[in-house]
């Protein structure tokens, strides 16, 4: 028996790491998927906000975002109490001394694997953030309030669900994180731009919209892809194991639906652009296909394959008018991002109870509002003081001129830009 539970422990801390790990590489692809919906001018910097911000997103979160999220008693259902580092692995004589249903009480994979699980969901929720306010804002205020989102923000939010928090208690059902990760990138992101304001030349005195188009189409979908592949391994690991019949159908389950939500989304954005637009928008389609993966986080495992695609393409048609919403009450968002994390976050919870008989649509939207209010209100805040103290904003002609020069001091296509001084 001894050997089967060390087997079982094995197995499943590798299907974690391994799940973790895939989960990192979707930082490759937010990277390819912003630089290649900004301008040249302003590549360098949203890559090196990229590469920054998981880093910082990752020591945070070990600091003490992972304890304040999965605290070990906390001090109430709204208030998880403060703690720091990961605390003690699991102690292997305790583990192997557990049988039957007491295994799946949480020692069934390594303490170490799950914090490595977690951290690359915070990085995700902070890359949302990145493309919203990219542009026009100032490299070093933006990865101070990193600092803040990863190290506090996300984490108590986080504790009311994952962690066994008051939204936990009252039902609040979020699988993978349409609301817990998605939903709050896309709040901070919002109270961001409300704060630092739409890049120049975006909207006319007229009111009239000009678009500003992405420098790298190639490289955003090649991000989208990324993307894709690393949302199988951010819903299928969330299931946590895989070493029993019924756990690895349900891996299975998990990513059928979400491969057939993402390309229920591509068709719908696509569909919805033609319509609205009169072409076949490819940034559209794009974000269609995120937005049909992130409704699906929600409830990834109860659909039907046709259900999930139904799902996914509800959010693909949401999230074509809600960029166009957004435009036209001038929140200027470069790479869509509010509303396929934020809009589409919503749609996820909201459709879960169709699936899901132990969920109740009053409590997926009391807990979608509980998390958009409270990180509205906190980002508000964590911008305000940032700027209070170093501003936000780039000057005019530092924008004029990108930020990768003034930002980064180097340019990404150098070869692509006639620099006066040479002339």
């Amino acid at each position: 028996m001894e050997e089967i539970l060390n087997l079982k422990y094995a197995l499943d801390t590798l299907y974690f790491l391994m799940m973790g790990a895939f989960v990192m590489w979707m930082a490759a692809g937010f990277s390819m998927l912003e630089a290649g919906l900004v301008r040249a001018k302003n590549t360098t910097e949203i890559l090196t906000k990229n590469v920054a911000l998981y880093s910082i997103a990752c020591i945070m979160y070990m600091l003490v975002g992972y304890n304040l999220m999965y605290p070990g008693d906390a001090v109430n259902s709204f208030w998880p109490g403060i703690s720091f580092l990961l605390g003690a692995e699991n102690d292997p004589a305790t583990v192997l001394s557990v049988t039957g249903d007491e295994w799946y009480s949480g020692s069934y994979y390594s303490g170490r694997s799950d914090f490595f699980f977690q951290v690359v969901f915070v990085a995700t929720a902070m890359s949302i953030v990145s493309g919203s306010v990219a542009e026009r804002m100032k490299l070093w205020p933006f990865l101070a309030f990193c600092v803040v989102l990863t190290g506090f923000i996300y984490p108590i939010q986080g504790f009311w669900k994952w962690g066994g928090g008051f939204l936990d208690a009252m039902g609040f059902s979020d699988f993978a994180g349409s609301g817990v990760v998605h939903l709050t990138g896309a709040t901070a992101a919002l109270a961001g731009v409300w704060l630092v304001g739409a890049r120049k030349g975006k909207y006319g005195k007229d009111g009239k919209i000009h678009a500003l188009p992405g420098a790298n189409l190639p490289l955003a979908t090649l991000g989208t892809f990324i993307l894709w592949l690393g949302w199988f391994v951010f819903n299928g690991g969330s299931e946590l194991v895989i070493s029993n019949v019924s756990e690895a159908n349900a891996v299975a389950a998990v990513f059928v639906n979400t491969n057939a939500a993402a390309v229920g989304g591509v068709i719908a954005a696509l569909l919805t652009a033609k319509v609205v637009l009169g072409r076949a928008d490819l940034t559209m389609v794009l974000n269609g296909a995120l937005a049909g993966l992130v409704s699906i986080t929600a409830e990834p495992l109860m659909p039907s394959p046709l259900t999930a695609t139904l799902i996914g393409a509800v959010g693909g048609v949401i999230v074509v008018l809600s960029v166009l919403a957004l435009d036209r009450i001038r929140i200027d968002d470069p790479v869509g991002a509010i509303s396929v994390h934020g809009v589409a976050g919503i749609w996820g919870l909201v459709a879960v109870p169709i699936t899901n008989s132990d969920a109740s649509l009053l409590t997926q939207l009391t807990g979608a509002g509980v998390i958009f209010l409270f990180v509205l209100v906190a980002s508000l805040i964590t911008w305000m003081v940032i700027k209070a103290l170093f501003g936000l904003r780039v000057s005019e002609e530092e924008e004029y001129r990108g930020v990768d020069v003034s930002e980064c001091g180097l340019e990404a296509y150098p070869e692509f830009t006639k620099n006066p001084k040479t002339q």
